[in-house]
């Protein structure tokens, strides 16, 4: 059986060595491995590095393209085991305190109140810039010392009866951080959502933050949460719209600060 060997370039820069059978009635063909290089016969050179080039820098894509993903999922796996800096509210040594001022023709004849309104709970998450908190409106207190016992009960039973707070109808107040940095006073400005009354509003506070505590003020209008502002005799004495809100809040002792 006589065969003919030969080489034949089967696309760029790659040659097959290939035998034919000429004695054979099919004449058939059959391909020997491959090889860039065949029985001395040899591809372009040039081509065959430009091919290798090309080979080795998509390659080196390949290898980029992974060595990304790979570092965007640690990144991910890290953040989500990194220990969170999340710690309660001290409930008993955190305080917010309401200033309640009266206006009118006669508000020289009435009283400023002030209001405690104690925290039922909380955290602040240092890491993350968020704060959260709830008030049992039911739990709020006049203080107003200079007032004789009976006449502050009757404050307290107008501030949580339905002209004011409506502590049934609305038993909790709440405050949830949704931004928060620090100013050029070096103080931090929070931004958040205020929720009295059934109405939820946006509301800026500015805090000053050291150790654990955070102290400020903050100001809001009963009117913007449907609050209407009392009065008396005819309206010659009655409370200002605007009230002023002091917090001293502070966290869990032994808990990171």
């Amino acid at each position: 059986m006589s065969t003919d060997c030969r080489a034949e370039k089967q696309g760029r820069g790659t040659w097959f060595l290939v035998y034919k059978n000429l004695t054979s009635r099919s004449n058939s063909t059959r391909c020997c491995d491959f090889y860039p290089w065949c029985m001395g016969i040899a591809s372009n050179p040039k081509e065959a590095e430009l091919s290798d080039r090309r080979s080795g820098i998509k390659a080196l894509d390949r290898t980029k393209e992974f060595s990304r993903l790979f570092l965007f999922v640690v990144a991910i796996v890290l953040a989500r085991s990194a220990p969170a800096q999340v710690s309660p509210i001290d409930t008993a040594s955190s305080k917010l305190l309401v200033h309640v001022s009266k206006s009118g023709v006669f508000s020289a004849f009435a009283d400023n109140h002030e209001v405690e309104a104690p925290i039922s709970e909380g955290t602040i998450d240092k890491k993350g810039a968020r704060v959260s908190f709830s008030v049992e409106s039911r739990r709020m207190k006049v203080l107003d010392p200079q007032l004789p016992t009976d006449k502050r009960q009757q404050v307290q039973e107008r501030m949580l009866g339905p002209e004011v707070l409506d502590s049934i109808r609305f038993p909790k107040i709440t405050f949830e951080s949704s931004h928060a940095e620090p100013d050029r006073e070096g103080k931090i400005r929070i931004e958040g959502r205020l929720s009295l009354h059934g109405v939820t509003k946006p509301v800026s506070v500015r805090a000053q933050g050291e150790n654990g505590r955070y102290i400020g003020r903050f100001r809001l209008k009963q009117s913007d949460y449907g609050i209407t502002p009392v009065s008396i005799a005819g309206g010659t004495v009655k409370v200002k719209d605007e009230l002023t809100i002091e917090f001293d809040i502070r966290i869990t002792s032994g808990v990171p600060k």
